[in-house]
């Protein structure tokens, strides 16, 4: 790399992993030369069933796959994409050459973004243990970038995206672009809000592990002491927990669903499966959140409960344009449980912190979780930094449902409001049941 490169990455790196700031850390691991996995070292493994999206209708898709929450890899889904042709390394380079694409985020939760010429070029030469990703969510609003939406389009099975009537200013992320050398990924994590998410690779290998919603978060997460300063990167992740995932003593009804992603192929990761992804070359895809018909209810209840000011928004811009979903919002019981776990440390799909944690709590790359700041998330929202805490007297006054229910066994506190409003109740954890009004789940009283 020449010298105004090195600057350019050395200045990336160290506002997205400030606490890597010793020499030779983000080598410390050595994994360029001691961690080398080959696309055909995990065929074997990957037995997870495949679709023609020329033989399987959308029907058949909701009802053999969506509504039973059944992963599944479809192919023939990009046959006619542009990007076949125009995302190559060499062609993105050229036409994006001094674009800046986001690849992590500092401290603060700015983003960290690299010149496309400057980020190839590090691909090409680095060997760090978890390398720079891109996982840019905003390529779609930028007035140059945005010309990445011309190649590609929605697989039939995911264009009916309903998050759309909250209007795309407010929604939360939901599309990536993402371009990553060997080694780098997203971590293990649960998309946010509930949404189930499609990954289409375009360019490269991906090595996917993906648990159901009822493994134990402990047995997924790495141990104290393991991974130094990486706990929360794919390649960790790899090294550490898969050997233990492959040991004869792993609960044989949490074995994890392996894929080999090839491209031109889509992965379909409905909402509530943990995931982990690793990047085995140079990858070029493209991944969105979606929440359907099929997942309203369970998405519904995670936004009312994790994002209040945002579902207001979004049950009065469905009363106007699709008045048969806000029946089924309304019949929703928030004070049940979904049944689908949440990953209160990751915000990721499937790779990239857009999201702030409390939108993930209790909870796409896919994303895709994070407090992992590099996660995605291969995946869907947080609350807005500029976003207000939801204020009690404006609460009150909008709420016209039930009042707070107390749970006088659990000391739980909720609102059966569409805007999870919080109303003064006579058990002790009521004032801060208001201040974490932005979890997903009610706060239990200390």
């Amino acid at each position: 790399m020449d010298r105004r490169t090195k600057s350019r990455v050395k200045e990336a790196k160290r506002r997205a992993r400030s606490e890597l700031h010793e020499k030779h850390a983000w080598r410390m691991m050595n994994c360029a030369n001691s961690f080398r996995v080959h696309p055909e070292d995990i065929k074997s493994r990957d037995v997870l069933e495949r679709i023609d999206i020329n033989q399987v209708s959308e029907k058949e898709f909701i009802d053999v796959y969506e509504k039973n929450y059944r992963p599944v890899v479809i192919q023939n889904a990009q046959t006619t994409w542009v990007a076949n042709d125009k995302w190559t390394v060499e062609r993105l380079e050229k036409k994006y050459r001094n674009q800046s694409f986001k690849c992590g985020e500092d401290d603060k939760g700015n983003s960290v973004r690299l010149k496309m010429k400057y980020f190839v070029t590090y691909m090409k030469h680095n060997s760090d243990d978890s390398p720079l990703y891109i996982f840019d969510s905003n390529f779609g609003e930028h007035p140059k970038r945005n010309k990445l939406l011309l190649d590609y389009s929605i697989p039939k099975y995911f264009r009916d995206d309903l998050f759309q009537y909250a209007t795309e200013r407010k929604r939360p992320p939901y599309r990536w672009f993402v371009m990553g050398p060997a080694r780098s990924g997203t971590g293990i994590h649960i998309d946010p809000l509930g949404t189930s998410a499609w990954n289409a690779l375009v360019k490269g290998h991906k090595w996917w592990c993906l648990f159901p919603t009822s493994c134990p978060k402990h047995l997924l997460k790495l141990r104290p002491g393991e991974g130094w300063k990486n706990q929360d990167e794919a390649i960790t992740w790899f090294s550490y927990v898969y050997p233990r995932v492959q040991d004869p003593s792993w609960p044989k009804e949490f074995k994890p669903i392996e894929i080999l992603q090839r491209p031109g192929e889509t992965v379909f990761v409905p909402g509530g499966w943990w995931h982990v992804v690793l990047n085995l070359d140079n990858t070029i895809a493209v991944t969105q959140n979606f929440c359907s018909v099929t997942n309203f209810p369970v998405v519904w209840h995670k936004t009312v409960r994790g994002r209040p000011k945002l579902s207001k928004l979004w049950y009065n811009r469905l009363k106007m344009h699709k008045p048969e979903v806000v029946g089924i919002a309304d019949s929703v019981d928030l004070k049940k449980p979904t049944m689908l776990t949440s990953d209160s440390s990751s915000c990721s799909s499937s790779s990239s912190s857009d999201y702030s944690c409390s939108s993930c709590d209790s909870s796409s790359d896919s994303s895709a979780s994070p407090p992992p700041k590099r996660i995605k998330r291969e995946i869907s929202g947080s609350p807005g930094r500029n976003e207000k805490k939801f204020s009690m007297k404006s609460a009150a006054r909008s709420c016209s449902l039930s009042p707070c229910q107390c749970n006088a066994s659990s000391h739980s506190c909720h609102c059966n409001s569409p805007g999870h409003c919080r109303r003064s109740c006579s058990c002790s954890c009521s004032a801060q049941s208001r201040d974490n009004s932005a979890s997903n789940t009610p706060k239990k009283c200390r």
